[in-house]
């Protein structure tokens, strides 16, 4: 009876407990986690008045949507056209935006108001693209249209959410100091449509703002721009036009970027190549002697190094041609020290060398002696005599020459001291291991040029899946260019119209009304397979066609491939 008792209680005491657990699970009931996350954006549901409504007389517009809504950056995104000198107020409440207007609405005029990306859920900040709500005070609304695609003018791809917009003629002087009103986003596929629009002259743009811009005004120094030099009458619907954006070259010089490295060297980068880029110390004038200087690839940046770094501050000319452009101020303490230690790049790709290359070595500073006798190069762990000599431009880069050989393994050794460079800076020991890449990996890929017009001057580019180019060619008349040993992989040719011959692709200018130099894309993918040789027929056309925004398709080779039974050399061996 007293166990029966005690089991008894022990239940309650049990059953009490459940309860108040349950209770308290109930009152501490979370929103339940993880599901797919929410990506689409606002829906509307109903506007007051209606969209689209003539003869009208409202003070504010509603909108409902289907669910709780914010506005993200209205300042920038929201416009109305015709502008109005008191901007209507915007306010979002709930699952309802309120537009209250302003008294200055002219008589049997169309109004578009334009939300672009300002209207946002309120949890995920989906975004409502592109919505527009459009009235006139009058018994007929605007109707004329205008719609096309926008590309890049250098890769042809299409520009997604670029911002297209159109400024009338007699407004025009606008551009690039206020945010045009009438305007709208390209889609996934570069496409574009304003509607509801008056009869009347305007010009037209297309604007690729750089990530955290959004003001809808042309930067030059970030901003990719597009337009027709002539304007549009608008009096009946236009389609089909087409804007390709680029990035104008900047008017004045600029050093854009200036800092002294932890390792004493002078580093600076300018917002427009030079063609033949100088530099020399103007003061103090005896820190001149002695120095060096590299320029990069594309000859938009430099690096400095000075013998003597007993100086509180230095100015530095940066000349091209022989003509100044910029002078730059740099300052150091006397207390500053440097980390000096020798290192270097290299050309290899996952520790594989390209049999048909020498293996290259970039050094961070120019070198002043090399000790041979203490670079090593082990094949199969038997040292072996090489070659080493200097790039002809290049003052870090050097050349491991050998005649290497397949299926060997091969470590190269440059004992601690080998490299004596500029400040008497030296190497710790440094160790790369690789091996050669199988040669039956590459093959060759000759272009039999066609230009139609032999007066005219065009660059061939050879890009690779990303549009990068790898290597170009001249072409001003009929001609073979051979890719010779190059790795199995898709390529594209890019042919510049190279209309002033000078040898590089040209961009636009707004202000002289240029448009960038026209470029067409080979529309065949230039595949290359491992140990075959490929010929092709390039047939370039009078006039470059527009760019699609489309893949191109893949296509098989015009003439049969033939067998590379042995490597040969040719053009695109270069020694990078």
């Amino acid at each position: 009876m007293i166990k029966k008792s005690k089991f008894n209680f022990i239940a309650i005491i049990y059953a009490v407990l459940v309860g108040v657990l349950v209770l308290y699970g109930c009152a501490a009931m979370k929103t339940p986690e993880g599901g797919p996350r929410d990506t689409t954006p606002p829906k509307v549901l109903k506007m007051v008045p209606e969209n689209l409504s003539t003869n009208f007389k409202a003070k504010k517009i509603v909108i409902e949507f289907d669910e709780y809504i914010k506005l993200n950056n209205e300042y920038k995104e929201f416009s109305i056209s015709p502008e109005l000198e008191k901007a209507p107020e915007l306010k979002a409440k709930l699952k309802r935006l309120e537009i209250t207007l302003p008294d200055s609405l002219e008589k049997n005029t169309t109004y578009t108001l334009n939300f672009g990306k300002s209207i946002v859920d309120l949890n995920e900040n989906n975004e409502l693209k592109n919505f527009s709500y459009v009235f006139s005070t009058g018994p007929t609304l605007d109707s004329l249209s205008i719609s096309g695609n926008v590309t890049n003018a250098l890769t042809g791809e299409a520009e997604i959410e670029s911002t297209v917009f159109i400024i009338p003629l007699s407004r025009d002087s606008l551009f690039g100091k206020k945010r045009p009103a009438i305007f709208t986003l390209t889609d996934s596929s570069g496409n574009f449509k304003l509607n509801n629009l008056r009869k009347d002259t305007y010009k037209i743009y297309a604007l690729k703002e750089q990530k955290g811009g959004g003001d809808k005004i042309y930067q030059q120094a970030t901003d990719e721009i597009a337009f027709l030099k002539n304007p549009l009458v608008i009096d009946k619907n236009i389609d089909s036009i087409h804007l390709s954006v680029f990035k104008e070259n900047a008017p004045i010089f600029r050093t854009l970027d200036k800092r002294l490295n932890p390792d004493g060297s002078i580093f600076m980068s300018f917002n427009q190549p030079l063609k033949t880029g100088d530099l020399s110390v103007i003061f103090p004038p005896n820190v001149d002697q002695g120095k060096q200087f590299q320029f990069s690839k594309h000859k938009d940046s430099v690096t400095l190094w000075l013998n003597d770094l007993s100086f509180d501050s230095v100015k530095v000319a940066v000349k091209n041609s022989g003509k100044a452009l910029d002078t730059v101020k740099f300052s150091r303490s006397k207390r500053e020290t440097y980390n000096r230690a020798v290192t270097f790049t290299d050309n290899l790709e996952g520790g594989t060398l390209n049999p048909y290359k020498d293996l290259s070595l970039t050094f961070n500073f120019p070198i002043k002696n090399i000790d041979e006798s203490k670079i090593i190069l082990l094949e199969d762990s038997i040292p072996r005599k090489f070659s080493l000599v200097k790039d002809s431009t290049d003052i870090t880069k050097y050349y491991i020459k050998y005649k290497w050989r397949a299926k060997e393994e091969y470590i190269l050794l440059l004992r601690e001291g080998a490299i004596t460079a500029i400040f008497d800076a030296k190497n710790k020991e440094l160790k790369r291991n690789f091996t050669l890449a199988d040669a039956n990996e590459f093959g060759s890929l000759t272009l039999a040029v066609e230009p139609s017009d032999s007066t005219k001057s065009y660059i061939l580019e050879i890009v690779d899946k990303n549009k990068n180019a790898l290597i170009s060619f001249p072409i001003s008349q009929k001609t073979k260019v051979k890719l010779a040993n190059y790795k199995q992989g898709i390529y594209y040719g890019r042919l510049v119209y190279d209309e002033n011959k000078n040898g590089i692709w040209d961009t636009g200018n707004v202000k002289q009304g240029t448009q960038p130099e026209a470029i067409w894309y080979y529309p065949k993918e230039l595949s290359i397979r491992a140990n075959w040789d490929r010929n092709e027929i390039v047939q370039i056309p009078a006039n470059a066609p527009l760019p699609s925004p489309k893949p191109k398709e893949k296509v098989e080779v015009r003439k049969a491939a033939t067998p590379n039974t042995r490597p040969t050399g040719g053009l695109g061996m270069g020694r990078n």
